[in-house]
């Protein structure tokens, strides 16, 4: 293709490629996004998308930077150090949960971009105040964030195709293979098919999430202090 007076006039900066690109995931996902597609969005070569992104790896590194870049960091209160977590830990899903299809990008860039190690530095802050010692903090956190990280990227039904009718018809497939089973063997299974495949409340599946992640943290430094 060649440049156009229109192309070689035209700016592009790495954000604002980075929400292109999170954009083209969150609608289609990561086998759709590449260099060339991303160019053609912005109607230039894939030469000026190589000029602010060395292959495709960096550009998936700077979508993940830029998810991280919507947490939301709540300042510290006068709550317990639980309540202060779990307000963390919520930010850091609300980053996450408008991205199901490309929320794995951020597992390797916590500890890389400003707002990720912000986050991970308060996390670890909060756990040692209520009782972990440094090395304790590092790894209950990092398996606390993971653990939400898989939480958002496994949501039931959020990964299904885009098209509401296709998407209706998968969703009916699933449901109709639980229900199948044996009610007699299974009864709790197809009792709740429903349920197991599209939870009725995103909100209450992702509340439920954050509440399980914080209490297992209190659990978890239960038993350090007994053992």
């Amino acid at each position: 293709m060649t440049p156009t007076s229109t192309q070689t006039t035209k700016r592009l900066d790495p954000a604002q490629l980075a929400t292109s690109a999170l954009r083209l995931a969150d609608a289609e996902g990561l086998e759709a996004l590449t260099i060339r597609r991303l160019a053609q969005l912005h109607d230039v070569t894939p030469m000026a998308i190589y000029r602010h992104f060395a292959d495709k790896d960096d550009l998936l590194a700077a979508v993940g930077d830029r998810i991280l870049a919507d947490i939301a960091l709540p300042e510290p209160t006068d709550e317990p150090w639980e309540a202060q977590l779990h307000a963390v830990l919520a930010a850091f899903v609300a980053a996450l949960r408008p991205h199901p299809k490309v929320a794995g990008l951020t597992l390797y860039r916590i500890l890389i971009c400003p707002e990720g190690l912000a986050m991970g530095e308060r996390t670890m802050e909060l756990l040692t105040q209520g009782g972990f010692s440094v090395d304790d903090a590092a790894e209950v956190g990092r398996q606390s964030l993971c653990g939400l990280i898989t939480l958002v990227t496994t949501e039931p039904g959020a990964n299904e195709d885009t098209d509401p009718i296709a998407r209706e018809d998968a969703l009916r497939a699933k449901r109709a293979s639980l229900s199948a089973l044996s009610p007699h063997r299974y009864p709790l299974i197809t009792s709740a098919a429903d349920t197991l495949i599209c939870p009725a409340s995103t909100d209450r599946y992702y509340a439920l999430g954050i509440n399980l992640a914080v209490a297992g943290i209190r659990g978890v430094l239960a038993d350090l202090k007994d053992s």
